[in-house]
């Protein structure tokens, strides 16, 4: 990487690197990216940022929309993290999801940028009717393992700890990281970099909760298909997305803390 002063941090993928759970709309997102710029900041002055990151994006369109741009800002460090969107469609092939990430890693590594990225835990352990989709993310997590062992990609491992599906660290909709979520994963990914500072603490557990009885636990299941399973898969019947007429929030390398548009001023 470069000196402090010149380091310039990219970050490519789709609602959870853009920060969907941490913060909101109105008063703005902040996520494991934005996290993560702030600790990068805080070991290297100077730090520019730039969040390409767009929700309900497929790798297929991380890469065609995000890549050229991030490409264009010559980052020293650039994060790729994709393919969940995919896994959760009725068509899944992890190989074609596999190659457009490793097209990625390819053409970021081969202009000099450090890249990292991550795995992906078993949606099953977060909610039980997501039990169909927990092989399709082990063949996505055993595509990105390879792709990034050929490309000396740093791999953040976080599907291999049990903290990563602890209800706690996800939002109501448990397809996005809450707050502390992001913050785990943002520790995560500085621990792979070997950030100033960072350790493994992000793998430790949270203290136990009081055991929920059958009955409310069947209660809570309902009210989440009720609230957010079904509107989610009647946009998918309708062909549409979350991320549908909205552009990236931070398309700009700016210093960490830099106020960026209002949502409103980024949609298309």
């Amino acid at each position: 990487m470069r000196d402090g002063d010149h380091l310039r941090y990219v970050a490519l993928g789709d609602s959870q690197t853009e920060g969907l759970g941490d913060g909101d709309d109105v008063n703005g997102l902040r996520g494991w990216a934005d996290r993560l710029a702030e600790q990068l900041a805080a070991a290297c002055p100077g730090l520019q940022y730039a969040n390409l990151a767009v929700r309900g994006r497929v790798a297929a369109q991380v890469h065609a929309e995000q890549l050229g741009p991030a490409l264009a800002l010559r980052p020293d460090l650039a994060t790729v993290v994709a393919g969940v969107n995919d896994l959760l469609r009725p068509r899944f092939d992890a190989d074609e999801v596999g190659g457009h990430l490793e097209a990625m890693f390819a053409a970021l590594t081969a202009q000099g940028a450090r890249v990292a990225t991550l795995t992906f835990p078993d949606l099953a352990r977060i909610t039980p009717l997501a039990r169909p989709f927990g092989p399709r993310a082990a063949a996505l997590n055993q595509r990105i393992r390879a792709a990034a062992g050929r490309h000396g990609v740093v791999v953040a491992e976080t599907a291999h700890h049990p903290v990563v599906t602890d209800a706690r660290l996800w939002s109501p909709d448990r397809l996005h990281a809450g707050p502390l979520g992001h913050e785990r994963i943002a520790a995560a990914v500085a621990h792979a970099l070997e950030l100033p500072g960072s350790s493994d603490a992000w793998t430790h557990s949270l203290p136990p909760e009081p055991a929920v009885s059958r009955w409310r636990a069947v209660g809570a299941e309902l009210r989440w298909v009720a609230g957010f399973l079904g509107p989610w898969a009647g946009r998918r019947l309708r062909g549409r997305s979350s991320g549908d007429h909205r552009t990236a929030k931070r398309p700009e390398l700016l210093p960490v803390g830099t106020q960026v548009s209002l949502p409103e001023e980024r949609t298309k």
